[in-house]
């Protein structure tokens, strides 16, 4: 078995072994990261980066009325709805009424557009991963029930999909790669309340 060490401090070594990083601190302690588990934290970094995006350019189209999904005109600072024409008109099956019920509504209106800008900051900070996740698995829920059965399958969409990647980025550290993970779990408040990792 060969080996390359390469100096990182006076108190540290990192040595490369079969495709394992290891890194000798200067108490000793050892510390692996595999290839597969260097690739693992970053490809859910990306899936992170990802689904941040997904939600916070929903909001941002929906505000500014970028004509992507929604039309200037509609635009929520012209005095758009970004409930009103989905809710309003797209929604099917047996909480379609429901929906109508609020499409539309100020407080509505506030609700969706606050989670969508909050999930997506969050998820893009890798910060408050774990509530991100929770409330936007939430939300994609709710939006897939608003139209039962999907289009193109009896009852599997992509709503599900993220909501499943989002409980995965809750399960992990997912944002300690390219996020303010670590610095966020250090805050006297998240120690307190961990569920706000």
């Amino acid at each position: 078995m060969t080996a390359t060490q390469f100096p990182t401090s006076d108190s540290h070594i990192t040595t490369e072994r079969d495709g394992s990083m290891v890194t000798i601190g200067a108490a000793g302690a050892t510390v692996t990261e595999t290839t597969r588990s260097k690739a693992t934290r970053y490809t859910l970094a990306a899936l992170r980066l990802s689904l941040g995006w997904v939600f916070l350019w929903a909001f941002i189209d929906k505000l500014f009325g970028l004509g992507f999904a929604t039309p200037e005109k509609n635009a929520w600072i012209n005095g758009g709805s970004p409930t009103k024409g989905f809710l309003g008109n797209a929604v099917a099956g047996p909480f379609a009424d429901f929906y109508r019920s609020f499409a539309g509504a100020t407080w509505a209106d506030w609700l969706f557009m606050t989670g969508l800008a909050a999930i997506g900051t969050a998820l893009i900070l890798g910060i408050g991963v774990r509530v991100a996740a929770v409330a936007g698995s939430v939300l994609l829920v709710a939006m897939w029930t608003a139209v039962l059965p999907p289009e193109n399958n009896p009852f599997m969409d992509d709503h599900l999909i993220y909501a499943g990647v989002l409980i995965v980025l809750a399960l992990t550290t997912a944002g300690n790669t390219l996020g303010l993970g670590r610095f966020w779990a250090r805050l006297p408040l998240v120690q307190r309340l961990p569920w706000l990792q």
